[in-house]
């Protein structure tokens, strides 16, 4: 009899190649790996018609979507971490010289509000540069994966026909968040931004996670240990990733394994860990920047935002 299989979306990466590969298995069903070329294509599937059994979602626009009653619960498994002081672009001519010269100025915002990159940007402008968000015009260029959320007074659509990084080459925007623009007159606002991101790690050990796991609601209240055997699953393949990337052992290291190293330098320890109480101290904060940033408007627990029987798991 063919073991049972959950679709599930997850990317292709160092943490995840164990799964995918098939080396790692969960213990009480398989794997059925749908293949989303964009990844952000799949969270707004699943937070829309809840396509899958599992999947990765960005953590802001699961709060959001909690809040709006949609059927999935996380599980503590943070896969994907960075630091955004480096999303932030400007218009060396729109005489920015600082991050408060961004007040009452018109910001691009790449996607929607609720993308976790502009979530987590704009907190390094308030936490680490003082900047009052409120008194930024946000243009964005896309929609919510949450349909019905719906945004402050200031953050506002594009105008239609344009694109973000046309405007900020334009000077029609101070800044931008979240774009790739090669020209010029576009900068970092943050000289030095990955270096600023360590110093923030060691500073004050802000260490973001952009993405974790959901599983449909109606399977976790139907099995019990299934919760248990995802998270398990997840953390053995991200336990050879780290034994590897510990061992010298990948070749051709990504820029994203480079950062691990420099975490695991800095910290020395695990740079992806998964659980809440690992991750406790970067939860509370998240959920303070987005109630602070109105992506949500009750204040929330961290606890329960996950799987009661994940709440004690670590990794």
């Amino acid at each position: 009899m063919a073991e049972r299989k959950l679709t599930t979306v997850t990317r292709t990466q160092g943490n995840n190649q164990a799964l995918k590969d098939g080396s790692v298995r969960p213990r009480s069903f398989e794997f059925d790996f749908v293949d989303v070329p964009v990844l952000i294509d799949g969270f707004r599937r699943m937070v829309r018609g809840l396509e899958f059994d599992i999947s990765e979602m960005a953590l802001s626009t699961y709060l959001c979507a909690r809040e709006h009653g949609k059927r999935f619960t996380a599980l503590p498994i943070f896969l994907v971490r960075a630091f955004h002081h480096g999303a932030i672009l400007v218009n060396t001519k729109a005489g920015i010289r600082t991050p408060k010269d961004l007040e009452g100025r018109r910001v691009g915002v790449n996607r929607g509000y609720t993308v976790t990159t502009g979530l987590w940007a704009r907190s390094v402008l308030q936490q680490e540069h003082g900047v009052d968000l409120s008194r930024i015009t946000w243009v964005l260029s896309g929609d919510e994966h949450v349909a019905e959320y719906r945004p402050p007074a200031n953050v506002v659509p594009i105008e239609p026909g344009k694109k973000i990084a046309d405007m900020l080459v334009a000077g029609e925007l101070a800044a931008a968040i979240g774009v790739e623009v090669d020209h010029p007159d576009v900068q970092p606002l943050i000289p030095d931004a990955k270096q600023a991101g360590y110093e923030a790690l060691r500073s004050r050990g802000h260490y973001p996670a952009n993405h974790l796991i959901v599983v449909r609601d109606e399977l976790l209240q139907a099995e019990p240990g299934l919760a248990v055997d995802i998270f398990d699953a997840f953390a053995e393949s991200k336990r050879r990733y780290v034994e590897r990337l510990k061992a010298g052992a990948i070749e051709n290291p990504t820029a994203v394994d480079r950062m691990h190293l420099k975490v695991m330098e800095i910290t020395g320890r695990d740079p992806l860990p998964y659980g809440i109480e690992p991750n406790r101290a970067m939860l509370e904060e998240w959920i303070a920047h987005c109630l602070a940033q109105g992506i949500v408007t009750r204040k929330v627990s961290v606890d329960e935002l996950f799987a009661p029987a994940s709440r004690n798991l670590a990794a």
